[in-house]
């Protein structure tokens, strides 16, 4: 699975929302199913940056959000993000996306 968080960042605090961004990334990557995960600033507009993230599965993603050290380093920063939906299903070819069935938690 895919997860997109955007956040709008005025620009006289892009330096520390970075490294902030940065360390809450590591807090992701150490967890048991990531797979990888990139922080980005869009090219266009300074102000809007990404975490994008990959998961083993969306149970991974969401026993993540709930770990100790996520908690402390991430969900601060996370809680900044644009109030948009995040996160993807990965689409492979011959695969039916978004099924109306219950989904593994891993």
């Amino acid at each position: 699975m895919l997860v997109v968080t955007r956040f709008r960042v005025p620009e006289a605090t892009s330096a520390s929302f970075r490294d902030q961004l940065h360390d809450a990334r590591a807090a992701l990557a150490a967890c048991d199913g990531w797979v990888d995960g990139h922080v980005a600033r869009n090219v266009d507009d300074p102000e809007l940056w990404v975490l994008s993230t990959r998961w083993r599965n969306v149970g991974a993603y969401r026993r993540a959000l709930s770990t100790y050290d996520v908690k402390l380093r991430a969900v601060p920063v996370l809680g900044h993000a644009l109030d948009e939906p995040s996160a993807y299903e990965i689409d492979e070819p011959g695969t039916d996306l978004n099924v109306a069935r219950a989904r593994s938690l891993g």
